[in-house]
């Protein structure tokens, strides 16, 4: 007669298995260090925090730059753009070699098409720039504002032209919207708000062509510039020597005009940290901090005259990015593609 086999079963288990029940484990507890909030890890978490951190940062800092561009209005906007081209060239450089991100810059370079590119956003932006700092100038601040608050809407129209994107019902109500207020400031306003309009245009046009474009944010803007570099110290250089320039006028005005590369490379800096730890529906809703600021400072702190017109106008754009912002959240997304190894 064959032995029979001694079975251990251990004491924690005897009073709740049956004979032939499959032994199932309970999942680990979380631990609560690990644990970020809503549920995401710690890591994950305190990355999107940092990159909400940096967008917040980077749109407050745009929308206060007009702060900063009112303490030159004494200097001609041409030349100011000139120097804003030379110190982002240096301050970004100095960026690019800190964190190793040179080799960005070579491939780049290697490539006849992404230097066309570039060369184009160069002179997009360049111009965008040197409009920006001349509105500020003559005190058209809400101009600048009411421009940056339609800059959205216009890229999604670039985006239904050029690209082929699907506007939603609320996308269209929105766009709608936009040229009613539009229709109304150059009604009422004795004349056509053309700085609004060629800022939201040229800065969307230079989203359109960026977004063609496979480059960084940071070494793009390094590329650009130096682009357009030569110009930029040809005109410095030109205002110094026939005594025209403010460069040497005071120290206030030599770090103020060194300053336009920090303000210029530093909220990009930090934008395209965000960008990367963001989703685009919370980059998308930031982006109204900096006209919204623009169009506080224009009203309570600069005194620019604000009719019940131009204020209709505002309210209406409010609210067009209001249904804009709601359309692009409840517009459904593909789902992404399963990867496989």
């Amino acid at each position: 007669m064959p032995r029979s086999r001694r079975w251990s079963i251990p004491s924690s288990t005897c009073s709740s298995r049956r004979p032939g029940a499959r032994s199932v484990r309970s999942p680990p507890r979380p631990d609560p260090v690990a644990v970020g909030t809503a549920g995401a890890p710690s890591s994950e978490a305190d990355s999107i925090r940092a990159g909400f951190i940096s967008g917040v940062t980077a749109y407050v800092l745009w929308g206060f730059s007009v702060i900063f561009y009112k303490w030159l209005a004494h200097v001609p906007a041409s030349e100011v753009i000139a120097h804003r081209i030379v110190w982002t060239v240096f301050f970004v450089g100095l960026f690019l070699v800190a964190f190793g991100r040179l080799n960005e810059v070579l491939l780049a370079l290697r490539d006849r098409r992404v230097l066309l590119r570039l060369l184009l956003s160069a002179s997009i932006i360049g111009i965008n720039w040197l409009v920006f700092v001349w509105a500020i100038a003559q005190n058209q601040v809400l101009a600048v504002s009411f421009g940056y608050f339609i800059n959205p809407l216009v890229s999604v129209m670039i985006g239904f032209l050029l690209l082929g994107e699907r506007l939603s019902t609320g996308q269209r109500v929105a766009i709608g919207l936009a040229v009613v207020a539009i229709v109304i400031q150059a009604t009422t306003l004795h004349g056509f708000p053309w700085i609004s309009l060629f800022l939201a245009c040229s800065f969307a046009a230079y989203g359109y062509v960026r977004k063609l474009t496979p480059v960084g944010a940071s070494p793009g803007l390094f590329i650009e510039t130096s682009l357009i570099l030569p110009l930029g110290i040809a005109y410095v250089v030109w205002l110094e020597a026939t005594g025209t320039g403010h460069f040497t006028d005071s120290p206030v005005d030599v770090a103020l005009l060194l300053g336009t590369g920090i303000v210029t490379s530093l909220p990009l800096i930090l934008f395209a940290f965000a960008a990367r730890r963001l989703t685009l529906t919370v980059v998308g809703l930031l982006q109204y901090l900096a006209p919204s600021i623009q169009f506080a400072l224009a009203v309570l702190v600069y005194g620019e005259p604000l009719s019940a017109e131009r204020f209709a106008s505002f309210a209406l754009i409010w609210v067009a990015l209001a249904v804009f912002s709601i359309a692009s959240l409840r517009k459904k997304r593909p789902p992404e593609p399963v990867k496989t190894v």
